[in-house]
């Protein structure tokens, strides 16, 4: 009895619960109604196929996919230090990993300009050796693996804790190789979280526009992606911006619902 009547608790909200939930969400689902009203539908598939949105989605794609890779390569060793080894100023060193979370993208932008621009920390290095980042694709690759990292790692990081390492001691007491285990049991066992920040990563990435124009510029066909585009066209081809807007909510949209909340939970 006293079971059911706390199930009753949690399942009745009181009113201004329920008010409040719904201003909330109604705060978020505006913009995009709004975004959806503005939409020219006639014309949609015409306004994403001019060679302005052709030209930054191809660029969007490329730059993601490979700010993705950088971030999984980079990501998935630092998931594990974090998760598996105690060592003094963990906390500081994930601290800072999380950092592009919260920080401005535009001071992430900064920070790059100032470690690999021509002028900076490195970047006067690899200007010797003929090697310039800013204002090319790599600049744009480079922002967005910066800002896409934290959340593979958080996810990565969250996965590894949650594996029953009693799983893996009893492969290497059954005499697996620490390569086996890590095939064979580790990271089937870590696939869904991988998979949640691999796609969050991706998306960040997609969606990156502050770290990008500060660091790499907005240059047509080299540096102009699909949020650059979009800011830039908005003044001269409104539709167009619109349907290049709606184009990322949508993929935003597929991404959280296929992870679906356990996916997500992943990343808490």
């Amino acid at each position: 009895m006293k079971e059911s009547e706390e199930r009753r608790r949690v399942e009745s909200p009181s009113r201004v619960a329920v008010g409040v939930s719904l201003l909330a969400f109604l705060f978020v689902a505006l913009p995009v109604i709004a975004l959806l009203r503005e939409v020219a539908w006639s014309r949609l598939l015409s306004d994403l196929t001019t060679p302005e949105a052709l030209s930054a989605l191809r660029l969007s794609l490329l730059c993601s996919i490979a700010a993705t890779v950088l971030a999984a390569t980079l990501g998935l060793p630092l998931a594990w230090v974090l998760a598996r080894v105690e060592f003094r100023g963990r906390g500081f060193v994930r601290g800072l990993v999380l950092l592009p979370l919260v920080v401005p993208p535009v001071v992430a932008g900064v920070g790059l300009l100032a470690a690999f621009g021509r002028n900076g920390m490195f970047g006067g290095a690899l200007d010797v050796l003929g090697i310039r980042i800013t204002f090319t694709p790599i600049a744009v690759v480079l922002a967005e693996a910066f800002v896409a990292l934290p959340f593979l790692v958080l996810a990565v990081e969250a996965g590894i804790r949650s594996i029953d390492r009693r799983y893996e001691d009893a492969a290497r007491t059954l005499g697996a190789s620490r390569g086996a285990v890590m095939r064979r049991i580790t990271l089937p066992l870590l696939a869904p979280s991988l998979a949640a920040g691999l796609a969050l990563a991706w998306a960040r990435a997609l969606g990156e526009f502050g770290a990008t124009i500060t660091f790499a510029g907005n240059i047509q066909g080299r540096t102009r992606t699909v949020p650059l585009a979009v800011y830039l066209l908005l003044d001269s081809s409104p539709d167009v911006a619109i349907a290049l807007s709606l184009l990322l909510v949508l993929i935003c949209v597929v991404v959280l619902v296929t992870l679906r909340a356990r996916w997500i939970g992943a990343i808490r």
